[in-house]
């Protein structure tokens, strides 16, 4: 009882070969085909293709945001620089101002103690030169006497007269040329 092995393949393809291959179920398979990609067509049309489009336009739009996002803050940057730059300008100019009122002020300053630093020392030259003239006065007053006497004992050394000091101080003040 044994029984012998059936070869299903030989027995479900009669002709021999694939079965996709057999001409005589060529139009089921087309018709199946058809059904099958008009299903699938059906399915990316009306599910698929919606969602997709409806993926691609919230990225669209995400990115018209964000672009649009990104352009006001670009303006909004260049409007602060627009603004940093000009506040800079007129903190300079500000700056500059209080630079030159500072110079002029400090100029006036420097000339103020200047002339009085001048006109000191004017007065004290003078004074220097009163007191000079002074001391000079006195020094020639001192020094008559002396050249009287010096000039006294030179003569009665040289010739042996002897002269007086005020003999030899009115001969000396009638020679002097004035001055």
């Amino acid at each position: 009882m044994a029984a012998e092995p059936v070869n299903t393949v030989t027995e479900a393809t009669p002709h021999g070969g694939l079965p996709q291959m057999q001409s005589d179920t060529f139009p089921s398979q087309i018709f199946w085909l058809v059904v099958t990609f008009g299903l699938l067509f059906l399915v990316l049309w009306r599910i698929t293709l919606p969602m997709i489009e409806g993926i691609i336009g919230e990225r669209r739009n995400r990115i018209e945001g964000d672009l649009g996002t990104a352009e006001k803050l670009r303006q909004q940057a260049s409007e602060s620089l627009a603004a940093y730059e000009s506040e800079l300008a007129g903190a300079r100019s500000r700056a500059h101002q209080i630079l030159d009122e500072n110079r002029k002020s400090i100029s006036g300053e420097l000339d103020s103690v200047k002339n009085r630093a001048d006109e000191e020392s004017q007065a004290a030259m003078k004074l220097a030169e009163e007191r000079i003239a002074g001391d000079r006065a006195r020094a020639l007053g001192s020094l008559r006497p002396a050249a009287a006497e010096a000039a006294a004992a030179i003569v009665e050394r040289l010739i042996g007269a002897k002269v007086s000091a005020e003999d030899a101080a009115r001969i000396i003040s009638e020679q002097q040329a004035p001055v």
